[in-house]
């Protein structure tokens, strides 16, 4: 069986991610419009963690797979 490209605790992480700024500001990054994320695609994500989770949720959303963060929300307690 092949490992995961990602870490548990990034996963956790992830799911648990606000957006800390603009109009979507403390909204978890799954529940964000897909819009939103079209927009960046094109203009550029943010640099750092933030861009990196972004352009991560974005591709789940393209595959219809973002439901799993709400799932591992619903499964775990933030401790971040």
């Amino acid at each position: 069986m092949s490992e995961l490209p990602f870490d548990h605790k990034q996963l956790i992480e992830l799911a648990w991610y606000k957006m800390p700024f603009g109009a979507h500001k403390g909204k978890f990054l799954s529940e964000l419009p897909e819009p939103y994320y079209t927009w960046f695609r094109r203009q550029g994500f943010p640099q750092g963690k933030l861009g990196n989770y972004m352009q991560t949720v974005c591709d789940m959303k393209v595959n219809g797979i973002e439901s799993l963060l709400r799932e591992i929300r619903k499964n775990t307690v933030n401790d971040h």
